[in-house]
Parts: structure tokens; sequence; C-alpha cells
């Protein structure tokens, strides 16, 4: 097993910085998961720490050993990609005993670990198929197993739920989170999508242009992000934003309603004046305002039920928000309601720069 090190990571394809400069450590078995925009330079950080792609500057160590010039077959870490690349002439069993096949391994120890490969990832009975034979998820899970038998220090995942449908992308997030807490091995899971970084998760790296914008727990990064972009990313609908003034120990929203500050931010912003803020909440902290209660009121422009719970659309200066509300409010497009903040929920940046106020 292998901790991970990235000190002041550089990376350049001609003269465009993907990377600008990174530090990072990641610790022995933990489940870091890289999630962020197109662009933002995941995919790349993981093709670096396989050797895919060489460093233009900077440090990288696998446990103690600076592997910045080492070959991607000594650094001991195994990638699963998003497109399974299996072999389609070979039986399940064929391509995950291929890789120990090359090295030499005794026949009988590929055998132990292949059918224990397989009996985590519950394709045991599928092992004298062919990938066509198999489903889509059945085949990333073969795929995963080809990883396993190699027992790395590292596992790299490089978007491999994408192919997926939603109900098989729900499956396999599951079975690579099961795997992380068995193997008890340092794995890397690069996604676009934050809802498997949020499930999946030890630690979150929100990245944007190749600049780390936040690290944290899934709850640390939704709860507390550290700037709007953050915000904005993580959290499925996204948070909501309002263009809001401060005054004394009051938020003034554009349209005109007025909620008491929350005493936790008093302390972040100047008592002197009036102050510009962006204010953010999240849809599940939007509720519909009692009786006689003062809030925003607005109009119903789209109106989703989702079984669980409704989302509701609605526009605020020419924005379009999204409150989430349980099932039994019953509401139409075009109706009125009156809406409130969970005020001890919401959130300040920073108009010029995004940064959150605490």
């Amino acid at each position: 097993m292998a901790s991970i090190r990235m000190e002041g990571l550089v990376k350049r394809f001609g003269e465009t910085v993907v990377i600008p400069s990174l530090d990072l450590e990641i610790s022995d078995q933990e489940f870091i998961v890289f999630v962020g925009p197109s662009g933002c330079g995941k995919s790349t950080l993981l093709r670096i720490v396989a050797g895919l792609e060489p460093i233009d500057g900077g440090d990288l160590y696998i446990g103690d050993t600076r592997v910045n010039d080492v070959p991607p077959a000594k650094r001991d870490i195994a990638m699963v990609f998003q497109d399974y690349a299996l072999y389609p002439h070979m039986t399940v069993y064929q391509n995950m005993a291929f890789g120990l096949e090359m090295r030499g391994t005794p026949r009988d120890e590929i055998d132990r670990r292949v059918k224990h490969a397989a009996a985590l990832l519950h394709i045991g009975p599928f092992l004298d198929r062919k990938p066509r034979a198999l489903s889509g998820g059945q085949r990333q899970r073969v795929a995963m197993g080809r990883a396993m038998v190699r027992n790395p220090k590292v596992f790299l995942f490089d978007e491999p739920l994408s192919n997926l449908d939603a109900k098989l992308r729900g499956e396999v997030r599951t079975e690579i989170k099961a795997l992380s807490q068995k193997l008890k091995t340092t794995m890397i899971f690069v996604t676009h999508d934050q809802v498997e970084a949020m499930t999946m998760a030890d630690r979150i790296v929100v990245l944007k242009n190749g600049v780390i914008q936040q690290i944290g727990t899934p709850e640390q990064v939704y709860s507390a992000p550290a700037n709007q972009f953050v915000a904005s990313f993580i959290g499925s609908p996204t948070m909501n934003f309002f263009d809001a003034a401060i005054e004394e120990d009051t938020i003034h929203l554009n349209g005109g309603a007025a909620f008491a500050l929350p005493p936790s931010l008093r302390h972040a912003l100047s008592r002197d004046g009036t102050r510009k803020v962006t204010l953010g909440v999240r849809p599940e902290h939007i509720q519909i305002a009692p009786p006689q209660t003062q809030g925003i009121e607005v109009k119903m422009s789209v109106v989703e039920p989702l079984g669980s719970d409704t989302l509701l659309y609605f526009d605020a200066d020419d924005v379009r928000h999204v409150a989430r509300v349980t099932p039994d409010f019953k509401i139409r497009p075009g109706e009125v309601a009156t809406l409130t903040f969970v005020l001890d929920k919401v959130h300040l940046f920073k108009p010029s720069d995004g940064t959150a106020l605490r």
C-alpha cells in the first residue's frame, strides 16, 4: 500500500498551462475523488500519477519513492478506464489472468487471485463468457477484476461509470465503494459527476482550471464550500444564489425581501453601512413560509414531483431558482407561493471573487 504526494506539480501542453502548481497529499488506503468540470485537469492529473503523462515541474512521490522518471510498469499501480478495454476474443477468466501470465505468475496463484476477485465482484458465474455476452456493468466489473488481481499499491479510476445507464451506474458505484473498504488500498477516482464524488469519497478534491478549490470530506465540501464555484458544483440541484446587501443585522435581497442575519455570520461582515454580498441557499433549505410570515413571493414556473420530494422552480431577478419541498405540498405552475430560508443554513460569498464569508 502507498501514500501519494505531489509537490509543486506543473503540467503544460505546449504554451498552455493545464496545472500551474499543485500540492496534494493522499494518505495510504484513502479513497480520493477528483471532481470538476471538463477541462479542469482531473484526468491529466490521474494520468500523471499513472506515468502516462510527463511532469513539467515539481515532484511526485508514491510512498517514499520519487517517481517522476519511473515508467508506468514499475509504479505498481492499476488503472480502470472508461471504455473497459477488454480483449474481445478472451473469456472473462483469460482477461483477468492475462497480466499475471505476462509477469510469469504461477498458474495456481493466478487461479486463486482470479477466483477471489471474481467472488468479490460477483462475476464468478461469468468466468467462461466472452465480453460480448456481458452487460456494461458486468464488463466494468471484469475491468476492475483485472486490476485487482495484480494487488497494486494504488488503484486509479478514470471516469469508469460514464458509459453505464443510471441503474448500472448506481450498482457499480456501490461495488467500487465496497471494494475499497475490503481491499484497504489507496484509490483515486476521477469524475465530473458530483453525486459519485459525494457518495464514494473519503475526501473530495474539487478542481477548476488545474487549481484545487477545496479539499475535504463530502460533508465538509457540501456544508461549508470554500467559494461560490464549489457551492455551485457540489449539490444536486445546485445551490441558489441571490444578490443581496447587508445592513446592520439584516439581509436585504434585491427583490425587497429582508431576513435577519444569522449570528454565525455576523462576525464575518463589516458592521459599518451596507455591504454587497451573494447569498447562497441550497434547495432543501428553502421552505414554504407559514401564514403571516415574511418571505419571497414567487410564481412557480415548473413543478417536478419526484415521489420522495418535489422540486419547485421559480424566477427571481431574471434567474431560475429551485426549492426542494415535501411531496404533501401541492401547487401548480403559475400559482404563487411565499418562500423563506432556513437562515442558519445560508451562505454568504464575496461578489468580487466568490470567496465564502465565514
